[in-house]
């Protein structure tokens, strides 16, 4: 093991243990690297590898701090990853949408409250058929996060923040290509809510894979 990684192991070991805790102030470099038997300059790459991740904060002049470990700050990284990616990779992402989100729908469909059935239906009836390609792509991401946030788990508004924002393009091109994407749109929202609504997860889970499967389909086939 690389000695930067050995560092990074140890750092990760004494904040999973409970030695560490978020906010808390890791030891001054010199004694915590005498403590994990590591050289100053392990240790430093090591931290500067951790602070990327957002697990650590360097504050100049004050000292290095555990973050405070939530999901969403630490799925930055994934975020910033996701930006990185190539278009020919798009299909990946659209994948991996349709094995999270028909469970994320069924999910919601069992916790849901009636503030965010509302705020949903308005939603919807804010996207007409003849909306622009921005606005049907903005209305379907809010649409699909405001079915996460229902679910009341935060890694999941993450993830899934991540990679719809992965697949925003290639969901613009099908609304500027693709005769009635906006009343498709339209349609299967409206057949996700109402099974949401119901309580009936099976039926959520359902109407989703088709609404991702019908997209990801149209991707494979796009010239």
């Amino acid at each position: 093991m690389a000695l930067t990684d050995e560092a990074i192991v140890k750092i990760k070991g004494m904040i999973t243990s409970g030695e560490l805790g978020p906010g808390d102030r890791l030891p001054k470099e010199a004694d915590l690297a005498a403590r994990l038997g590591l050289s100053r300059n392990s240790l430093r790459e090591a931290v500067k590898a951790l602070t990327l991740v957002n697990v650590l904060d360097v504050r100049h002049g004050d000292g290095t701090y555990v973050t405070s470990l939530d999901s969403a700050h630490l799925l930055d990284a994934l975020n910033f990853m996701v930006d990185l990616h190539r278009d020919d990779s798009v299909l990946q992402f659209f994948e991996v949408r349709r094995l999270l989100e028909p469970g994320v729908a069924a999910l919601a469909a069992t916790r849901i409250n009636r503030q965010q059935v509302t705020d949903l239906r308005l939603l919807c009836s804010d996207l007409t058929p003849d909306a622009e390609v921005e606005e049907l792509v903005a209305n379907d991401l809010q649409f699909h996060r405001g079915i996460a946030e229902a679910t009341g788990n935060m890694v999941v508004c993450s993830l899934l923040d991540g990679i719809s924002g992965a697949t925003q393009r290639a969901r613009i091109w099908r609304g500027v290509t693709q005769a009635g994407a906006v009343e498709r749109t339209l349609s299967e929202h409206a057949a996700i809510l109402d099974a949401i609504e119901a309580g009936d997860a099976e039926a959520a889970r359902a109407w989703m894979t088709a609404h991702i499967a019908g997209v990801e389909t149209w991707l494979r086939k796009a010239p």
